[in-house]
């Protein structure tokens, strides 16, 4: 029965209420892992997006512009063109209620608490690419290919470029000024962005970019924004960019070799005309090794442009706003990378440890990665989750997968003369043998455990080889009876057992 205008508001501030309960109600339980909080956050934003869209409503009712939101409290009231008559207005109204329910007899009774409690457990799905790995880390290798193939970036592995990209400041000012920069760091601050909404979507990133812009306008008004300092406007470029080192040259032939781009750019950054073939362009910079360019001769010179002051103040003035707009992206990519600074760290991390590992181990990591990423939880006291079976390392958490299986932790080796005890991995298998379970073993066995010993696990083994080794000793086996020597008073020698008998005989 929400047909009536107060009706409808009346609905749409219990609808706020509730969803206001369920934001706090969300909040209080703590999630066990960083999927679950990934999950938390976004649930709690669309309520929250929710909320902002009902009191829009709300707000829009309370203006009432047109008059609708009066004249139905004035209908309530009794108020008609003939004057005002309430029984009249109820009696209407209780007309309309039960003709409603003549139309819906069998109208199912909605419990609103329901609807609401099944927010709880919705799981919005949040869109990762594999290299992200649930949002642990960024995939910059789209901007990263750009970078590479540009002309203000440089031939670098991935890693060096997660070191730079967000230091825009060390670019040279003139390359910015392309549009080919300029798309690649829109590209950028668009992933930027959408990975951080991503990531966190409580944090209110429209406020923080709005501080970033008025921050912005005071600096770049005083000239004091990184990279784009006063009096840089017409700064050239460095010369390893544009001018080519012609003492490494020595024939005409050998500049054509560089190619005509090159060569263009080299003309041009020295104000020569720049149009020609490839040899003709070659004679002309040329040229310029022996000669200096004051005594140049003005037809190698490009013309200046035939209109004068308007279209200049026209370009530069052009030339500003663009450089600014390029500047604000650069400040607002930096805030970014200032936030995810954990996260960048993360990803150098990954992108190291995978320079080392072959594609077995990477994707073994995955899947204890993805294991782990169901189970981890900041509790310590709580308990771990561990489907792998995986072993506790010093943290108090499952190793890595990739470090299992680099040890062959999976491997089983038992010793029955540790009484069938098990030892998990090779290196801990040969560690034992010196150790003091094993031998106990072979003391109860009455065998020395020497190096003869290592790798015997079954007692039956170790008995037949203490054998042949008793066997292949024969005579140079020590025989105390007989190679023992006892000393008398008066200086004799004699064998252990010659010395008892006559011992005990009384004679010594």
């Amino acid at each position: 029965m929400s047909s009536t205008l107060l009706e409808q508001t009346r609905s749409n501030h219990e609808e706020v209420e509730r969803l206001e309960r369920l934001v706090v109600q969300d909040l209080q339980k703590e999630p066990p892992s960083s999927k679950d909080r990934l999950v938390q956050g976004h649930r709690v934003r669309h309520m929250i997006e929710s909320i902002m869209l009902t009191t829009e409503k709300l707000v829009e009712t309370y203006e009432d512009k047109d008059g609708a939101r009066d004249d139905e409290i004035a209908a309530l009231g009794g108020q008609t063109a003939t004057g005002t008559n309430v029984y009249s207005a109820f009696y209407d109204r209780l007309k309309e209620i039960r003709e409603y329910h003549k139309r819906h007899p069998s109208g199912r009774l909605v419990d609103a608490n329901e609807d609401y409690e099944a927010r709880l457990k919705e799981e919005p799905v949040i869109a990762f690419s594999g290299e992200e790995g649930n949002g642990r880390y960024l995939d910059l290798h789209d901007m990263y290919n750009q970078y590479i193939n540009s002309k203000f970036g440089e031939r670098v592995e991935y890693s060096a470029y997660l070191e730079v990209f967000s230091q825009p400041e060390k670019i040279p000012r003139k390359l910015k000024l392309s549009r080919q920069y300029r798309k690649y760091m829109e590209a950028l601050l668009e992933y930027l962005v959408y990975f951080f909404q991503r990531t966190e979507p409580l944090q209110d990133l429209d406020r923080i970019l709005s501080k970033v812009w008025s921050d912005f306008e005071e600096q770049y008004a005083d000239g004091k924004v990184e990279g784009w300092e006063n009096g840089q406007d017409n700064e050239l470029i460095p010369s390893q960019h544009t001018v080519i080192d012609l003492d490494y040259y020595s024939t005409v032939e050998e500049l054509v070799d560089i190619g005509p781009e090159k060569l263009k750019e080299a003309l041009g950054a020295l104000g020569l005309k720049v149009g020609g073939t490839p040899q003709q362009r070659a004679e002309r910079l040329f040229l310029t090794k022996h000669t200096p360019l004051e005594k140049l001769d003005k037809k190698h010179f490009a013309k200046p442009p035939h209109n004068g002051k308007q279209n200049g103040d026209a370009k530069s003035t052009h030339e500003s706003e663009n450089a600014k707009e390029i500047a604000l992206t650069e400040a607002k990519v930096k805030k970014l990378c200032n936030l995810l600074d954990e996260t960048i760290e993360r990803t150098k991390q990954n992108v190291v440890k995978k320079q080392s590992l072959t594609y077995e181990e990477m994707e073994g990591e995955r899947e204890g990665e993805e294991a782990n990423a169901e189970s981890e939880s900041d509790d310590e006291d709580g308990e771990i989750y561990n489907p792998l079976k995986l072993p506790i390392g010093w943290d108090g958490k499952p190793i890595p997968y990739w470090l299992y299986k680099l040890h062959g932790l999976g491997q089983e080796f038992k010793c029955e003369i540790c009484g069938n005890y098990s030892y998990w991995g090779r290196r801990a298998f040969e560690r034992h043998f010196k150790e003091w379970r094993h031998q106990h073993g072979m003391r109860c066995l009455g065998i020395p455990n020497t190096k003869n010993f290592n790798e015997i696990t079954s007692i039956e083994e170790a008995k037949e080889l203490w054998k042949r080794i008793q066997e292949r000793q024969g005579v140079n086996k020590w025989r105390p009876e007989l190679e023992e020597e006892y000393e008398d008073r008066e200086g004799n020698i004699y064998n252990k057992k010659t010395y008892s008998d006559l011992q005990r005989q009384g004679l010594i």
